[in-house]
């Protein structure tokens, strides 16, 4: 398997597009990067708690 060309993104999109419509794609990406901000934020304060403990 190797990297997704440009046209597949835009397949995706695509298909994005058509399945949640236009207006809906904003409040996904919006929902999407928030969730990943989270993610992060989660897995750093694991990787603190981790430094913490070893450093005791």
């Amino acid at each position: 398997m190797g990297r997704i060309g440009f046209w597949e993104i835009v397949v995706i999109i695509g298909v994005f597009v058509v399945l949640f419509g236009a207006k809906k794609i904003p409040e996904i990406a919006s929902a999407l990067g928030k969730a990943l901000k989270e993610f992060k934020k989660a897995g750093k304060d694991v990787e603190d708690d981790i430094k913490k403990s070893l450093d005791k």
